[in-house]
């Protein structure tokens, strides 16, 4: 079984979600096991929308930790918020969004929000590898 976890990093510049993306590619061609393109481009999408969700709503900061299992690929993004994300209506006029959680939703196996003890909340998304 090949696990690996990726350097958890904590997430503030205005670069943050291109800073998240690279370090997620890096994390992906590092595997012992290579995933295919499509899928890392789907785990590299998730990525994108779990940080900018917790930077855009939970106060500016984040921690990325990845996953690596022998069928999928987990990705957890830590933020100090307790306020538990919650689904929105889709903009349709371009102006507040409303698209990433249920695109998260629909392309992973399964996705979670779990409150930390020591505050905060983590949210998960599990991908097929």
């Amino acid at each position: 079984m090949e696990t690996m976890c990726a350097d958890a990093m904590t997430i503030r510049s205005a670069t943050a979600v291109a800073d998240a993306r690279e370090s997620t590619r890096t994390f992906l061609q590092g595997l012992v096991s290579p995933i295919k393109a499509a899928a890392a481009d789907t785990v590299v999408l998730v990525v994108s929308e779990l940080v900018t969700n917790a930077l855009r709503h939970s106060g500016g900061t984040c921690t990325l930790d990845l996953t690596a299992y022998p069928d999928a690929i987990e990705v957890a993004v830590h933020d100090p918020s307790p306020r538990m994300p919650h689904m929105r209506t889709p903009d349709l006029t371009g102006g507040t969004g409303g698209f990433g959680r249920h695109m998260v939703d629909h392309l992973a196996r399964t996705t979670a929000v779990t409150p930390r003890p020591t505050g905060g909340k983590t949210v998960s998304a599990l991908l097929a590898r």
